[in-house]
């Protein structure tokens, strides 16, 4: 790792306060960008990492403060005004259309030609003249839906190249890829430097800043509370400045309990997507009390379509799932939550929260009907009194960083709305857990605690159904893992005996073969 840059000082952001109404997201924060650096910007939620870069971008004016570029002021009234200064942003949820090429893609909004005519061939070659120069290899033709998300993660770096970036900003950029897309894409970020772009990173996995920056911020509350040179700090060290705190980064498990029968079974089950295209296709599975079964695979492999049909919120095509016994493949939803099994949705506005309503309220959806939010002397009676304690306790339990449980679930961040989720399930005492994204937009301190607390729930005998595209997170918590590819569990593996590696290549089919259960 080089040493801090002395070079051209080519991005500065100087005294930047962002104020909304009751919060304070960015306060007087001063950060610099060289040329040909990689920027890691870390904090926890909520620290104003996102706040500081949508200011950056164009997306939010800030209250005071100014930014230069090449030591000149600039004024972003739009993403619009970022983009012609040399701004580019790849964000975490990808801004592609699905149905055009990526050259279509690339160019939307910057189109070559004349008297509205698009000149696609002359699109088409700089396309692959870009390509070729940043070994961003990929068909300019090619159709994005057809694109895997490593490939479509290349054509947004692509869009951003298109139109001259030479400050490029990733936020989560290894979010969802394997370890073999990691290394590509770490490959791509060199070699971009190279050519004298220069990057910031928003990351919350430690290794990779360690691995990737030259240097790093730390933001807390608002503020910038820690910058160094990565190659001097420690991992542990890091997360401390993100935090305030020691923080245990292993996770450390008991061993498991397997001698008991499964708490859930799956047979010969089969579910159809959106699209009505088979997405689960034939799968067995079984998950013991005390046992963690994870299922790794790339997004768009059928585990979205899995969850939800063992949650009964998409209808199973055939098969069985059985819970202690019971067959439960037709039951209503509020009929699972009656029989203890809880469940962390990816998607957490749609399955998980309703935004308007408050954090006291969301705190107990799908247990409204049953003490303490009701008061059982009266019959069906809301006790918003007796709601808004226990709401309380649950957010000191979980550290939810919000004003008042009475504030709108939807004011909250990202990672503190999962946290609201975390902390209803999982103080209801399940007997399985379906978890999908558990540690999503969560912060080191508060992926410690998740963790912590899906353990000790684990170590109580309760089954627990892990999805998450985190590989680092599926070896760290499971006692199995199940690699999922189109649809079907293609093998498994005890995760003290493989490595991210060997799954990482089952995830994209590249040693085939299916289970012995199929």
């Amino acid at each position: 790792m080089s040493a801090i840059p002395g070079g051209n000082v080519v991005l500065e952001m100087r005294n930047i306060v962002k104020q909304f109404p009751k919060v304070l997201a960015n306060n007087n924060i001063n950060i610099k960008l060289y040329e040909g650096e990689i920027l890691s910007l870390l904090g926890e939620n909520g620290a104003g990492k996102s706040t500081l870069m949508n200011v950056l971008y164009g997306l939010y004016k800030p209250t005071s403060g100014e930014i230069l570029l090449d030591g000149k002021e600039v004024v972003f009234s739009s993403p619009k005004d970022a983009i012609s200064k040399g701004l580019g942003m790849v964000h975490q949820h990808f801004m592609l259309v699905g149905n055009l090429t990526v050259t279509e893609n690339i160019i939307l909004g910057s189109e070559p030609g004349r008297g509205g005519l698009i000149d696609y061939k002359t699109a088409r070659e700089e396309v692959r003249k870009l390509s070729k120069k940043y070994k961003l290899q990929v068909d300019p033709d090619e159709i994005i839906d057809n694109l895997g998300v490593g490939l479509q993660q290349r054509v947004e770096i692509l869009k951003a190249l298109y139109r001259k970036a030479n400050v490029l900003i990733l936020d989560e950029p290894t979010a969802v890829l394997t370890p073999q897309e990691v290394d590509e894409l770490f490959e791509v970020i060199k070699t971009l430097v190279a050519t004298g772009v220069s990057v910031i990173i928003i990351t919350h996995k430690l290794e990779e800043v360690k691995e990737l920056s030259d240097r790093t911020y730390i933001l807390r509350r608002g503020e910038v509370s820690g910058e160094c040179n990565t190659a001097d700090v420690t991992k542990a060290e890091l997360a401390n400045l993100m935090v305030g705190r020691d923080v245990v980064l292993t996770v450390v498990k008991t061993g498991k309990n397997s001698d008991k029968p499964p708490v859930l079974k799956i047979r010969n089950l089969n579910v159809k997507d959106d699209k009505n295209l088979l997405a689960v296709k034939n799968l067995n599975l079984d998950i013991k009390p005390g046992e963690i079964v994870g299922i790794a695979g790339v997004d768009g492999n059928g585990q979205t379509e899995l969850a939800e049909a063992i949650r009964s919120l998409r209808k199973v095509e055939s098969g069985v799932i059985e819970f202690k016994g019971e067959n439960i493949t037709h039951l209503k939803t509020k009929e699972l939550i009656e029989r203890k099994m809880a469940y962390v949705p990816a998607d957490r506005h749609r399955f998980g929260l309703i935004l308007s309503m408050t954090v006291a309220e969301n705190s107990v959806l799908g247990y409204h009907d049953k003490v303490p939010a009701i008061n059982s002397a009266h019959g069906f009676k809301m006790n918003l009194g007796r709601i808004a304690t226990a709401s309380e306790a649950l957010v000191r339990q979980f550290d939810i960083r919000t004003p008042g449980v009475q504030v709108p679930a939807g004011n909250l961040s990202g990672g503190n709305q999962q946290k609201v989720i975390l902390a209803r399930e999982l103080s209801r005492e399940p007997e399985f857990l379906l978890v999908t994204q558990p540690t999503r937009g969560l912060d080191v301190g508060a992926i410690e605690y998740i963790h912590s607390q899906i353990l000790k729930i684990r170590d109580k005998g309760v089954a627990i159904l892990l999805l998450s595209l985190e590989l680092e997170e599926i070896f760290a918590l499971s006692d199995r893992i199940e690699v999922m590819f189109e649809g079907k569990l293609v093998q498994e593996f005890l995760p003290e005996e493989t490595d991210e590696k060997e799954v990482g290549l089952y995830m994209t089919g590249g040693k085939g073969g299916v289970s012995d259960a199929e």
